[in-house]
Parts: structure tokens; sequence; C-alpha cells
């Protein structure tokens, strides 16, 4: 393995009504995905999400949660009503709760996932002015951020397929220390210390003050490092899906695809046993936090073995211990992604030592700090001053005119690694080598026939049959263009298609 696995994110975006403040969050939510979903008929589909595979209350340490026992926002497997709408690139634009939500469809390696993630911030900016041309509505404006800086936080997930057979203790034991450190890659910046943002300062991390435990099952109350949720979305003898919850919104498409990059090398060598040395922390939580409140990343953590280093350092033990894994698995044979990852990654952490503002065309938090300090010096602002906070917020705005982050790549000041056609393409079509392509094409060809849809099915209401016809997708990697593109171009309808697949006639 290597950088190349099953991968994707899911982003809950900050949304605000200007004017006012006691807005209901799930109505304009819902708002926003129906506007898209109104405006874009052609591109999306009314199809209902398939709940009935789902079990969010399944544990990875061997156990089922009691409904009874768990948190209301714990069960994403029951259809509320809200706006949900899946679309033809393969994607999943619903409402979490208090927030529009979006899910890329699968990918297989860290560009694509860059590419569909930042799709997923143009169809947001899309639905926002298409909400605001509804006679009567109020503009409502979304941030890809991660707090609102009162207390509240929300989050931007990173789905990774792994094999069943890797012992969940060998992930949690391996992937904690790694998942403390990396955010002086892929820290979104914050201004303000604490979960309510009223401590003075600069933080890297987003999300750090948010997370109380090192391991569990929750995601929004004592959210842990590493969430244990046991839904693999895909053949469970054989895979699980490791959902992780402990990342930044990333605008940088680098911070990106070093975050979902990284990441895919550690969980490759977990699974091949390569990992024989213990980076456990002594204190993992407290560690997320001081290295986050710690811009001069000079922060020491101490590991169980009593040795202790710098986030930089842990970081470069990762990537030492990942060179030399591919260099024993591949050679000189390494794919031309695993390679770029692994010089970037190295490029980032070198220069992370020398001088992190180095990196203020790469990486947001440290883009952010040095367009806060500009203000603050030539302004006289002190970090507690709410103009920062305006601007931290500004930063994230998905609007291409507004948004801070887009306001500096339109003028060449971030290094960007997709180009604007790959992303406009890639808001109406789906990945073409995972089974997100034959959900994509079939929501585009079938759009009337299609009853429902979820990651490992789509369901068809075929006339004259007795019964919706189920058409299954636990493999991630079948239902490609590979494999079913010359189908769906032989079959007109959705009944042949049907036909087609299960041998029945019509």
């Amino acid at each position: 393995m290597s950088v190349l696995r099953v991968m994707g994110t899911e982003t809950e975006y900050g949304i605000s009504v200007p004017g006012q403040p006691g807005a209901n969050a799930m109505v304009t939510s819902s708002q926003i995905v129906n506007a898209y979903q109104a405006a874009t008929a052609a591109r999306a589909r009314r199809a209902r999400w398939d709940f009935e595979e789902e079990n969010p209350l399944r544990d990875a340490r061997g156990f089922d949660l009691a409904r009874e026992s768990a948190d209301s926002t714990q069960l994403t497997d029951e259809d509320l009503g809200l706006a949900n709408v899946i679309l033809t690139n393969g994607a999943r634009l619903y409402v979490d709760h208090a927030h529009p939500e979006y899910s890329t469809p699968e990918c297989t390696n860290p560009l694509s996932t860059v590419i569909w993630d930042k799709a997923g911030e143009r169809i947001m900016a899309e639905a926002a002015e298409r909400a605001a041309t509804i006679p009567g509505a109020a503009p409502i404006q979304l941030y890809k951020n991660n707090t609102d800086n009162k207390g509240a936080s929300y989050g931007t997930h990173e789905n990774y397929l792994m094999r069943r057979a890797t012992p969940f203790a060998d992930i949690v034991r391996h992937l904690t220390p790694f998942f403390v450190s990396r955010q002086v890659i892929c820290g979104a910046g914050r201004v303000g210390i604490g979960a309510d943002g009223r401590g003075v300062g600069f933080q890297i991390s987003q999300r750090a003050d948010f997370f109380e435990v090192e391991v569990g099952l929750e995601t929004t109350l004592k959210r842990p490092i590493i969430n244990t949720r046991d839904e693999p979305h895909a053949d469970p003898e054989k895979y699980r899906r490791l959902h992780v919850i402990i990342g930044d919104a990333n605008m940088s498409e680098v911070a990106t695809y070093l975050k979902v990059g990284t990441t895919a090398l550690v969980l490759s060598m977990i699974e091949d046993k390569f990992l024989d040395a213990d980076l456990s922390l002594d204190a993992a939580v407290a560690d997320l936090r001081a290295v986050s409140h710690d811009p001069s990343l000079r922060r020491l953590v101490t590991l169980r073995n009593g040795k202790k280093m710098t986030a930089i350092q842990l970081q470069r033990e990762y990537l030492e211990l990942a060179r030399k894994y591919t260099e024993d698995k591949f050679g000189s044979d390494v794919d031309s992604m695993t390679a770029d990852v692994l010089d970037r990654w190295e490029s980032v952490l070198n220069r992370l030592s020398e001088d992190p503002m180095q990196l203020s065309r790469e990486l947001d938090w440290v883009a952010k700090l040095e367009l806060l300090e500009g203000f603050r010096v030539r302004d006289g602002l002190a970090w507690d001053h709410p103009r920062l906070q305006l601007i931290d917020l500004q930063y994230s705005d998905v609007r291409q005119a507004r948004g801070l982050y887009n306001r500096l790549a339109a003028k060449g000041r971030m290094v960007q690694l997709a180009t604007e056609e790959q992303i406009r393409r890639a808001i109406d079509e789906p990945p073409e080598d995972t089974r997100a392509y034959f959900r994509g094409r079939c929501l585009r060809q079938y759009a009337e026939s299609v009853a429902a849809a979820s990651w490992d099915s789509v369901i068809f209401d075929i006339p004259g049959r007795e019964s919706l016809q189920r058409v299954p997708t636990l493999e991630p990697l079948r239902g490609t263009k590979a494999h079913v593109g010359n189908l769906l171009r032989r079959c007109r309808t959705a009944a042949d298609l049907v036909s087609a697949l299960t041998g029945q006639p019509e």
C-alpha cells in the first residue's frame, strides 16, 4: 500500500444570517440545501438517502452502544426529514443538525480528495447565492471553519478504508501521537484560546481545544482523538472505515493534500505491521492543546518512554519511518503521488523548523497568521481585538470575491494543486475509479427511477416490478468507469440496467 487508498472528507460548514443572530440554524441550513437542489435539477436528484445499512452505534472495540444511552447527535441513521441531496458527482449534500454538510464521493488518492473537497466549497457558495434569490429570504453566509468562538465546534471528518484484519489497538497506539502532532501541518489557525475563544492569543488548530478523551465513540460530546465508530459502508468482513474527526477545515490545497496523504501512509504502515517504535504520549489530550497553543512550535511533548520532543520532531519520526517503509516495499517503483507526498512532507517539516513563516503560501495557519500580524502591526491591534476574530472568520468565507483565502489564491499567493477546470468538472462529475461513478451516473441518467441511494447501494423504482430493486455496491473499487462504463452506455433505461445486472427480464 501507499498513499493510494479509498478515502474522502465530510465537512460541516459554519452558517450565519447577518443581522439575525437568533436565526434557526436547522431552517437556514435546509434553505441552503434545498436552494441548490431546486436550482440544479439537472445535477441533483431528490432521491432519499438509504439509511437501512447504517449503524452509527457499533463500536470498533467490539460492542454496540445502546440507543437509549446515545446522544441524539450520534443517531445519524434516523431520517429526520431534513434536506438531503445526492449529487451527480457522487457526493452527498445534506443538513447535519445545525449545519449544511458536504461529503465528498469516494476518492482513491490525495489529489482527487483535494479536487472533490474543493468542489464542495464551490457547491456551498453557489447554494448560498441561490438561497439569497428566494423572495423574502435573508442572505446566508457560509464558512469552511470549525468553531463559532462561542463554545460550539463542528467537524471536518476524514474517512479511510482499511483492512478489517488490522487490530484496532494498533490503530490507536500508532495514530494518536501522529494526530496530536500533524496539526503543525494541517491546522487551520484560530484567534482565541479555549473552547469559548476567550483566552487571548493565536493557536494552530481550530479543533484542538474541543477534544477531551483519547478514544471513544462520540463525535460531539467527549470528543476523542481516535473515534471508534465501526460503520464501514462496505463489506464488513473485509473492511473497516476509519472515521477521523480530529482534523481542521482546510482551505489550503497543500494542507488537505498532506493531511490525507500522510495519514494514508501511516495507515499503510500500521496495516503492514511496519511500526515497531512506540511513540505513545504520556498525556495525549493535554499535548494536543499545548501544541496548538504554541505557534512558535517549541513546545515539548513527553513520550511514555520519557523522551521529550517537539511536534515537528515527532512528525519527522513518522516521515523517516515512511521513507524506509516505501523503500523496503517499493524500491524505485514507488508511485509518483506517494513520492510527492513524502517530498512535500519533508520540505514542510524542514521549513517549519527553520521559520514557519516560509510556509505562508502553503499552510492555512501560517497564511492566516501572516494576515493577522499584518493588521496587528499596521493598526496596533492586540490579540483580543474583535477585528482579528472577524479576519479569522473571513479567511474561511466560501465566496470567491469575499473570502480572504480565495482572494489570496486569486492573486497567486497560495500554492494550488488542482486546476479550476478540474474543480468545476468535479462539481458535476464523479471520480471514475470508485463506485461513486456508478452512483453519480445513475443519478444523472436515470434520475426519475432512482428511489434512494447510499454509499453502498442504489435503489431503483422500476415500473412493473413489485418491489424496489436494490443494487448493492459493497466493493468501493467496483462500479468504476472501467467496470460499468460500457454497461451504462448500453442501457437506455433503469429497467434495462437492472435487467442486465440481475439477469432477470423486465
